[in-house]
């Protein structure tokens, strides 16, 4: 894990730093993604041992650190002065972190490597990165307050999950749900973009915190059917 670390940080530091002098951003931009990249590493780490039952780290981890290490990227433009570059680069970033999301779930399964950490890492990385891209729309006054809710709805409905336990039982594997996340990704990484229309990036958030809600609502009324389903 170590080596993968290494690798994020790599991306995370010399990204900042080269974002910093072509980009003119502030000195804070490096230490604010390197920042990010090692509390959100620290917390993982404490996952692997007693979900990652292989010697290996594995390529496709090694993948997801490396998209953890861009997405620490998105995370300190937040709080930096608005330009179209920047505002560009986020969709680069943007649109590379999803590329590479279609490959490492492919590296985890032909190396027989998949476990539970890496699908829940793979997960966190794409939450955590929805939730950067919805509050960088709201600021840059691409959409309303309420795009925030396309990042916070997920963490909304794991804290529900601490006071209604039936909330948190798994979920089975699904298309639909993976097919909604990616479409989240891809929508706000392209309204952020400075030429798309104001209209039409409201227009985009608007229909994807729909698809959310949808998806949300299908998954709690199968765990709700299924805790009520339950002997007493």
């Amino acid at each position: 894990m170590l080596a993968a670390v290494a690798a994020g940080m790599a991306i995370a530091q010399a990204g900042a730093a080269l974002a910093v002098w072509w980009l003119d951003l502030s000195p804070l931009f490096v230490l604010k993604s390197g920042g990010l990249f090692l509390i959100t590493v620290a917390v993982a780490a404490g996952q692997v041992q007693s979900h990652h039952p292989f010697r290996h780290f594995g390529g496709a981890n090694l993948i997801t650190t490396i998209r953890l290490g861009l997405v620490a990227l998105v995370a300190a433009m937040l709080g930096e002065a608005y330009s179209p570059a920047l505002a560009w680069t986020a969709t680069a970033l943007t649109v590379v972190v999803t590329v590479l999301d279609g490959v490492d779930g492919a590296i985890a399964r032909r190396s027989s490597l998949a476990s539970t950490f890496g699908a829940r890492f793979d997960m966190e990385t794409d939450a955590l990165l929805l939730l950067l891209l919805s509050a960088l729309a709201w600021r840059w006054d691409r959409a309303g307050a309420w795009v925030l809710a396309c990042g916070l709805m997920r963490y909304g409905f794991v804290a529900a999950g601490w006071v209604w336990r039936w909330l948190a039982a798994p979920l089975p594997p699904s298309q639909r749900r993976k097919a909604v996340c990616v479409v989240q990704i891809v929508t706000l990484g392209v309204i952020v973009a400075p030429v798309v229309p104001g209209w039409l990036s409201v227009a985009g958030a608007a229909v994807t915190l729909g698809l959310l809600a949808w998806s949300f609502g299908v998954d709690v009324v199968w765990l709700a059917r299924r805790h009520a389903a339950r002997p007493v």
